[in-house]
This record gives structure tokens, sequence and C-alpha cells, in this order.
């Protein structure tokens, strides 16, 4: 079976290597803001606990992944409910929600990368997650980004190593 890979990987105007996700969500933009600032919201679809003092210098507190020690992160930005972006184990996140119109949202994840050889693992990861997050979006139940071996990771993995995206780094519980 071969993954549908939705991440575009590229190289930000100021020379970082990023990926980047897009997805149409039909909920209207404080919705999908929820499903990205709530920590009871996170939980269903992000790799880690995270509860976020939502301002600019905040911090994040990350739990509960099962290949992440706990960590904090700093909140870079907010203009809510349009964009949060922080750091986070050497790596930016950022979030941007963009109203389509009363019902829908644009809603792009931009992993800013702390090396190169990280864009495949990472990739896969927030397939995985997001898949996760676009069940949340419809209703639907879903085990969230840490299934076991439901969780089609690997085949990601796989897809974005064919396609030639940058890879070499680690990866947690496997490597």
């Amino acid at each position: 079976m071969s993954a549908d890979l939705t991440g575009t990987y590229l190289t930000l105007d100021d020379g970082r290597p990023a990926v980047r996700f897009s997805r149409t969500y039909d909920h209207p933009v404080d919705r999908v803001w929820q499903f990205v600032t709530d920590p009871d919201e996170l939980a269903h679809w992000f790799p880690s606990r995270a509860e976020i003092d939502l301002r600019p210098g905040g911090t994040i507190r990350f739990s509960g992944d099962p290949h992440m020690p706990e960590s904090t992160g700093r909140v870079l930005a907010v203009d809510a409910p349009r964009h949060l972006s922080f750091d986070w184990g050497g790596e930016e996140l950022h979030f941007d929600l963009e109203a389509l119109d009363e019902k829908r949202t644009r809603f792009t994840l931009t992993d800013v990368l702390a090396a190169e050889d990280t864009a495949a693992r990472n990739g896969a990861g927030w397939e995985v997650c997001l898949t996760a997050l676009d069940a949340r979006a419809r209703g639907e139940r879903h085990d969230g980004p840490h299934a076991g071996t439901g969780a089609p990771w690997k085949e990601f993995y796989r897809g974005y190593l064919d396609a030639g995206v940058p890879s070499g780094a680690p990866v947690p519980g496997l490597d």
C-alpha cells in the first residue's frame, strides 16, 4: 500500500528547511483555533500533551509522548484566532488559520526544522498526527498519533524517502 503524502518539503526565504501541510476543515475558524490551542483538543492529535500559556513569551509544557521526555517550549507569536507559533525541541511550529467563509477554515502547519535530515521523519510523523486531527474534525473516533502498530508511520516515512525528501535523522523508538 502506498501512502498519500500531503506534506511539502521546502526551504524558507531565510534558508531554513521546513515541511508544510495544509487542510480545509468544515468548521469556523474559532473551532479550528480550539483544535490548535486547547490542551484537551490537542490531546486527540498532537504528539504530546501541550499546556500553553497563550501569549508571546509564554511557556508550553509538553508531556505524555512515549518517544520524547517531558519538556518546555516558548510561544513565539499569537494572533488569535489566526496564528500561533512556538518553539519545541529546537524547531518552530507555525499554525496559520484562514477563514474561507463562516463555516470553513484553511489550516496550515509549518514545521521549521532544526536540521534538514529530519524532514522525512517529521513529515511522516505529522501525517499520522494530522490524520488524527482530520478524524477529530469529522467527529470520528481515532486512537490518536500514538496508535501503535496500527498507525501507518512507516508507510509515510517510506513514501517521503521514495520522494527524495531529506532523511537520516534518528527515529525515536526505532533507532
